[in-house]
């Protein structure tokens, strides 16, 4: 199995085989792990590449896992990505480029394990 690194640098083992982007509205996303050790001069680097219209596509969206409760609702969960979603929000952007997979409350329970929610 190859390592993210080996896929290349806007590819994760996830994600890996999607080429699709989606620009998603950032207040959808669920990010159940809180943020720790954030390095602010990647962050405001983050910000000033995803301001610039020539350099804004340089910055790799950010994998999503796309989960349809037993009701049919969609949750969209975000765990990785934490200096590129904290840039995104610090500019106050509505959407946020993101790679969707979907995925099953099972998957999420190997992230949140007794902590996953009862999605509907």
């Amino acid at each position: 199995m190859k390592d993210d690194a080996e896929l290349g640098p806007d590819k994760t083992i996830q994600a890996g085989n999607i080429e699709e982007i989606h620009n998603v509205p950032i207040d959808i996303l669920i990010r159940p792990l809180v943020s720790q050790g954030l390095d602010n001069n990647k962050v405001e680097s983050l910000m000033k590449t995803i301001q610039n219209p020539e350099t804004a596509d340089d910055v790799p969206p950010i994998d999503v896992l796309w989960i349809t409760g037993r009701e049919g609702g969609n949750y969209y969960y975000s765990f990785g990505g934490c200096h590129r979603y904290q840039a995104y929000k610090q500019l106050k952007l509505p959407t946020i480029p993101c790679k969707l997979f979907k995925s099953t409350v099972s998957d999420l329970r190997n992230y949140l394990g007794n902590s996953t929610p009862d999605l509907k």
